[in-house]
């Protein structure tokens, strides 16, 4: 019997109970708590290390007014690097292959950070939309163009974090079930196939924490291009 192999990326379901919902907290449950003591456990300051070197990397050459969104850009990191990472135990399911849950993330993020825009400096927000030396015959063009490519960005970080984590989860898929078809007739190349599969795996780990980092990277630039 042939099985679907995007049949990983439907939400599993027990007991009439949609575990969906269940992998979107979890996060929140894994994460230990801030401690008000001097000294904290390891992973405590471990955790506290990452934070704060993510969040000198993200800010560097951002503006004060995009500093007041840290903790919000820290907290959109961890949660989307930790559902990306827990997708790839076994079993488990992967929110953010979903391209509703990844629109949902996106699109009242980067309404934020247009609105912001229009809030605090509008004409300049305005200004983007028609780049200065314009010819005048090309000003209606160039005007729906930009005002296309604005509209455009919250599907553009949705869709890049859908279709890497969906194109790499369904490699992994496809590969390991070329490694098991191959394990009993010619175990030389199921051999070869299963390095292939755990180097494809520590790839795809890369490729979760990077995809994570691009999407907040890129909303911090909406962020600062508006601030």
């Amino acid at each position: 019997m042939m099985v679907n192999s995007f049949s990983q990326f439907e939400s599993p379901v027990f007991l009439t109970i949609p575990l969906f919902l269940l992998a979107l907290i979890l996060p929140w449950a894994i994460y230990p708590s801030p401690s008000p003591r001097w000294l904290s456990n390891r992973t405590l300051t471990l955790q506290n290390w990452f934070i704060g070197r993510f969040a000198k990397q993200l800010l560097a050459s951002s503006t004060p007014k995009v500093h007041l969104w840290a903790t919000l850009l820290d907290s959109l990191m961890l949660y989307i690097i930790s559902l990306n990472l827990l997708g790839m135990l076994p079993y488990t399911f992967t929110p953010t292959t979903q391209l509703s849950m990844n629109m949902g993330l996106a699109h009242p993020l980067w309404l934020r950070t247009v609105l912001v825009g229009f809030r605090n400096q509008p004409t300049l927000s305005l200004a983007h939309l028609l780049p200065e030396g314009t010819p005048t015959l090309l000003v209606p063009v160039l005007i729906i163009i930009e005002t296309i490519s604005l509209l455009i960005r919250p599907f553009a970080l949705g869709v890049r974090l859908t279709a890497n984590l969906t194109a790499g989860h369904l490699l992994i898929q496809l590969i390991a079930t070329a490694t098991y078809a191959f394990m009993s007739i010619m175990p030389a190349i199921a051999t070869l196939t299963s390095m292939v599969l755990l180097l494809l795996t520590l790839f795809q780990i890369a490729v979760a924490m990077i995809q994570a980092y691009v999407f907040v990277l890129l909303l911090s630039l909406y962020l600062q291009e508006n601030s």
